[in-house]
C-alpha cells in the first residue's frame, strides 16, 4: 500500500491511485488468465485421455477369435493340445467389447485350464493394435497305455495323475519319452479309475527295474494287475504281484540275468514271481 502522506501534490496523488487500480486490475486478469489456462489443461486432458482410451488400437475386432488365421490371436507352447482345439474354444468365447486392458479374460483362462494336459494359461494382452498372446504350458506325459504291444497309445497320464484320452491329444509328439504300459482298461484293469499315486507307484516298478537290470523298459504289461510283466530288451519279467515285497524282488535281476545268456534254448521270461526262488521259464 503506497503511503499517501510522501504527495503533498493532489496530482501525484491522483497519478498513485490510478497505478495502484491499474495494478490491481493488472492481478485480477492475471488471476483470471491462469484460472482459465488450468480449466482449459484440465479440460484439454480429460478430453485426450477419453479420446486415447476409444481408439480403436485398444480394442480386438469382433471377428478375432472366430478367424482362425487371425493376426490379433496368437497361441504358443501347445505341444500335445492342438491349435485347432484351443481355436475351437476361441469361436464360442465373445471378444470383449471393452478396450483391451479394462477387459476379463478370465472365463477364458479357465476353459483353456479345463484341457487335461493344460496345466496353467498365461494370456498376455498388447495394444495398438490389440491383440492377445495366449502361452499354454501343459503337464508332462510320464505313462502312455496300450491295450496290446503293437497298437499305438489310446491314453496318457501326466506326472500329476491327468489322464489325457482322445484323439485330440494322441499321439503324443515324439520329444516325449513315457513309460508304455498295456492295459484293456477293463476286467479289474481300469486305467481310467487311476490316480497320481498309482503313477507313482509304475514310475517307480520301472525305474527300479531299468537301474536293477541296467536296461531301458520296453514297455510294463498291467493287462493282469495281479501277474505284472516287465519287458526289457533281454528277456521279459515276471514280478507277479504288485506287493510291498516287489522291490526286493525286482533287485535279484542282476544275479539271475547273466544266466539267461547261458541257457540252451529260448527263455520266455525270468520269473521272479516268488518271494525266494528264481527261476528261468522256457518255451
Amino acid at each position: 500500500m503506497t503511503d499517501y502522506q510522501e504527495f503533498e501534490n493532489p496530482e501525484e496523488l491522483l497519478k498513485a491511485k490510478q497505478r495502484e487500480r491499474k495494478l490491481r486490475k493488472g492481478k485480477k486478469k492475471q488471476s483470471f488468465l491462469k484460472s482459465m489456462l488450468r480449466f482449459l489443461t484440465g479440460l484439454s486432458i480429460i478430453f485426450g485421455m477419453y479420446y486415447f482410451s476409444t481408439l480403436q488400437g485398444w480394442y480386438l475386432p469382433q471377428d478375432a477369435f472366430k478367424n482362425t488365421a487371425s493376426p490379433y490371436v496368437q497361441i504358443v507352447n501347445n505341444k500335445i493340445v492342438k491349435t485347432s482345439k484351443i481355436q475351437g474354444i476361441l469361436k464360442n468365447e465373445e471378444v470383449p467389447r471393452l478396450p483391451l486392458y479394462m477387459a476379463s479374460l478370465n472365463d477364458l483362462k479357465y476353459k483353456l485350464m479345463s484341457l487335461a494336459p493344460v496345466e496353467s494359461v498365461y494370456i498376455r494382452r498388447y495394444a495398438f493394435p490389440a491383440r492377445i498372446l495366449i502361452i499354454i504350458r501343459e503337464s508332462t506325459p510320464v505313462i502312455t497305455i496300450s491295450p496290446d504291444e503293437k497298437v499305438k497309445p489310446v491314453a496318457a497320464f501326466t506326472k500329476e495323475g491327468r489322464l489325457i484320452i482322445g484323439a485330440d491329444y494322441l499321439p503324443l509328439p515324439e520329444e516325449y519319452k513315457t513309460i508304455r504300459v498295456l492295459s484293456y482298461g477293463n476286467k479289474g484293469d481300469d486305467y481310467r479309475k487311476w490316480d497320481v499315486n498309482k503313477v507313482r507307484e509304475i514310475e517307480k516298478i520301472a525305474k527300479y527295474v531299468e537301474t536293477f537290470s541296467h536296461e531301458k523298459i520296453e514297455y510294463i504289461d498291467m493287462r493282469n494287475p495281479n501277474d505284472i510283466y516287465v519287458k526289457i530288451k533281454t528277456v521279459p519279467v515276471r514280478l507277479g504281484q504288485p506287493d510291498a515285497n516287489i522291490y526286493e524282488r525286482i533287485k535279484r535281476l542282476p544275479s539271475i540275468l547273466p544266466q539267461v545268456q547261458k541257457v540252451k534254448g529260448k527263455v520266455k521270461y525270468i520269473d521272479l514271481s516268488w518271494e525266494k526262488v528264481n527261476y528261468l521259464k522256457l518255451e
